[in-house]
């Protein structure tokens, strides 16, 4: 590695490469394609830039106006944001000229920073073919192609749109993969335009890392709020105070909960696709300085969302595709971190929680330490069964309703007397709960759990 990527790299305090870096770099130094698959925060950024920035100053040449000798692909503006910032970060004593095209934002300052053309050039699908369309960017002096988060990629409907990109670059280029999965789709994908790839395969397929502690509470939908109250209460009293994700089917459940939450008492924000970047960039940058230690996000807008402090991850909605599970809760347990993931399923999320055990390989642990344990519910999982549990079998769970005496009966007592929403009494399990209104009803779908395909 070329002398100035190790004094950046000395002075970031990194000495010991991750096993996605140790594997990867040396194949990526030889010029071969790359098809990799490791868990998000294990370090696939460093991976790919430091090689493409090593390169750079190893062999320099001014670019071709419009174009560009690197082109890092990514699903997400946040995502392009993050890759920025790490070639930004690797490459302060490297003599290169980088830019970023995503949408969201107004084009002309893009179309002006590729004139003369760029070392490095990271974009979203969407903006960066209107940009193509418009004779604003030139790819055929590519050297370096990066697909990065592929499966997310294909989740979002970009498959198209990447294989039009793909059909402009120069045969002659170097290619590389990354993504936490390899689906089939992935693979075949991969198959149609690497050459002769390495592969490198951190840990199996679609598994969790490691440090992060997973749980999964069978809970009435109206009983979620109060739950994730009480896990944000018991985070915020912890001694080491760290920062919590929720995540949210849809960008109105997203709004909905962090208004919620708010109203609580605890400072929550929401992040989704229909908030403007700049909007966006402020609530990450409040969320990252623990103004708002709780962040409710969406998938989409949540990818590639890294932020080393969170301690919590909280799947308020099982994400009704498995992969996505495997995403969420990575945004805890970064870089060597530990970290926890909680989830909560109701009686119409069965059949999600099924498809995530299937794909990480493992039962999710069960958490009943809590008053709104359903163990009807679990025992109708455990069962096979799908769905609602039936009528006959529902038999109340743990601190539930019953003659005044479950949760709904207690009241915690604010000042003067008067109940508090959402509050904490000063008596029962943990403080208690106040009564709480229910987020309720059926999660809403917007497009099949936010997938739609949005120029982004």
């Amino acid at each position: 590695m070329a002398a100035p990527l190790q004094q950046a790299l000395q002075e970031q305090g990194y000495t010991i490469p991750t096993p996605v870096q140790a594997q990867a770099i040396p194949l990526l130094l030889q010029g071969r394609d790359l098809l990799g698959c490791a868990q998000t925060g294990t370090g696939k950024t460093a991976s790919f830039s430091l090689p493409i920035l090593h390169a750079i100053h190893e062999r320099p040449r001014a670019p071709k106006p419009k174009g560009t000798r690197a082109l890092v692909l990514a699903p997400t503006r946040e995502l392009a944001l993050q890759v920025a910032k790490s070639f930004t970060t690797y490459g302060k004593n490297v003599r290169f000229r980088q830019t970023l095209i995503y949408g969201g934002v107004g084009q002309n300052p893009q179309i002006a920073a590729m004139r003369g053309g760029v070392d490095v050039l990271v974009a979203t699908p969407g903006r960066l073919l209107d940009l193509i369309d418009q004779r604003c960017v030139d790819l055929s002096t590519v050297e370096f192609f990066v697909l990065d988060e592929v499966d997310r990629m294909l989740d979002m409907g970009f498959l198209r749109d990447v294989k039009r990109i793909v059909a402009m670059l120069p045969e002659k280029r170097q290619s590389l993969f990354f993504s936490a999965t390899l689906a089939p789709n992935i693979v075949q994908l991969a198959v149609s335009i690497l050459r002769n790839p390495a592969r490198v395969s951190i840990q199996p397929e679609t598994t969790t890392a490691e440090r992060i502690e997973q749980r999964v509470a069978f809970v009435d939908r109206d009983h979620k709020r109060p739950l994730l109250e009480l896990l944000l209460a018991e985070q915020a009293n912890a001694k080491e105070a760290k920062l919590t994700m929720v995540f949210s089917r849809t960008k109105h459940g997203a709004n909905k909960l962090a208004k919620s939450l708010s109203m609580a008492g605890f400072a929550a924000d929401a992040i989704h696709g229909n908030k403007s970047q700049a909007q966006r960039e402020k609530t990450l940058e409040r969320f990252r300085m623990g103004l708002t230690p709780v962040l409710v996000a969406t998938d989409v807008a949540a990818r590639g969302v890294d932020v080393k402090d969170v301690g919590l991850v909280v799947n308020y909605d099982l994400p009704n595709e498995p992969e996505a599970y495997v995403h969420r809760i990575g945004r805890t347990g970064r870089a060597g971190a530990s970290g926890l993931s909680v989830s909560f399923c109701a009686n119409d999320e069965l059949d999600y929680l099924r498809e995530i055990e299937k794909i990480i390989r493992m039962e999710v642990p069960r958490w009943k330490d809590h008053e709104w344990y359903l163990p009807e519910l679990e025992e109708h999982y455990r069962r096979g069964g799908r769905g609602s549990v039936p009528q006959g079998q529902r038999q109340g769970g743990q601190g539930r309703s019953g003659g005044g005496q479950g949760r709904q009966g207690r009241q915690g007592q604010g000042q003067g007397g008067q109940p508090r929403q959402g509050g904490h009494s000063s008596s029962g399990r943990q403080g208690g709960y106040g009564r709480v209104a229910a987020v309720g009803g059926a999660p809403q779908r917007d497009g099949g759990g936010n997938r739609s395909r949005g120029r982004r």
